[in-house]
């Protein structure tokens, strides 16, 4: 599930500070503090005719994820919805685009982990790229279990989303090493987390399951889905899921706004074996795009 380079990409103009830059020409210092220690937050956006899917959401998390941080000198919800709209704009993009929205602490006067070292405010980029949904969500994907545990909140909390992905990342390569599309990560405690980069829920019995989110970052998309549940009349909740009770799943698929709704056919060799013939995933996958447009923020004329 390799991304494609698109050739759209190689022209586009990308917002950094408050300027554009054509892509060539678009740098930070090396005194940047997601350069000396990934010290940065981030949302990944997607674009739908015209709109932004959960906008607002996305920035209260962008924001509160800053505040946990304690970055100063942030840009006003305003000035980054500006920066948004002007790249988007610039580039003749409304549908079919993924936007990487990046704050940084900004630069240091010198190379340091202090953040006192920080005294010229944060730094926003907005990344904007032609890209279409990450995953196959028509044939699904496979997982392997990683070795590598998800954070838990004593360590780093994930509800902090921050740039800071290096577990995801070795994750990830045990995923490209086996073969597999993507990793499923557990937690401290061995229980079933999240992927490298998505939430994760399982169908049992005609009930929808997600863990608990505690290690887990607690997604927009997962949120919502839970919501179209109970539009559907599907009973869900958040538990300690075992692999043993993934592997023996009806249903499993991931959440995510890079991906939507993706279906897993199989963790660690083995299948998914819908036995009940349920259909949840199908009817929730219909329920997400039917809400996509209703949820978009409108890119102002």
């Amino acid at each position: 599930m390799l991304q494609k380079y698109d050739s759209r990409n190689e022209n586009i103009l990308i917002h950094i500070g408050g300027k554009l830059y054509p892509r060539k020409e678009a740098k930070i210092s090396v005194f940047d503090s997601v350069v000396q220690g990934g010290d940065a937050v981030w949302e990944g956006l997607r674009v739908y005719n015209g709109g932004i899917f959960c906008l607002e959401q996305h920035l209260n998390r962008l924001f509160e994820s800053a505040k946990a941080l304690l970055f100063a000198e942030v840009p006003s919800r305003d000035e980054v919805k500006k920066s948004i709209f002007e790249t988007l704009k610039a580039n003749d993009m409304n549908n079919g685009v993924h936007i990487r929205l990046t704050l940084t602490r900004g630069i240091k006067i010198t190379s340091g982990m202090d953040p006192r070292l920080n005294q010229h405010g944060a730094c926003l980029i907005v990344l904007a790229e032609w890209k279409p949904l990450v995953y196959d969500n028509e044939n699904g994907i496979t997982l392997i279990t990683s070795a590598i545990r998800r954070n838990a909140p004593e360590f780093l909390d994930s509800k902090i989303h921050h740039n800071n992905l290096l577990n995801n990342i070795l994750a990830k390569i045990q995923a490209n090493q086996a073969h597999a599309d993507a990793a499923l990560m557990l937690d401290r405690n061995g229980f079933v987390s999240e992927t490298n980069d998505a939430n994760i829920f399982m169908v049992k019995d005609d009930s929808l399951y997600t863990p608990f989110a505690d290690a887990c970052l607690h997604g927009i998309t997962r949120g919502l889905v839970m919501e179209l549940a109970g539009g559907i009349s599907v009973p869900s909740s958040e538990k300690n899921i075992s692999l043993t009770e993934i592997y023996n799943a009806d249903e499993v698929f991931c959440t995510g706004t890079m991906g939507e709704l993706t279906p897993v056919k199989m963790i660690d060799g083995r299948l998914i074996e819908n036995k009940s013939n349920s259909a949840i995933t199908k009817m929730l996958s219909k329920s997400l795009k039917d809400k996509i447009e209703l949820l978009s923020v409108k890119m102002p004329e």
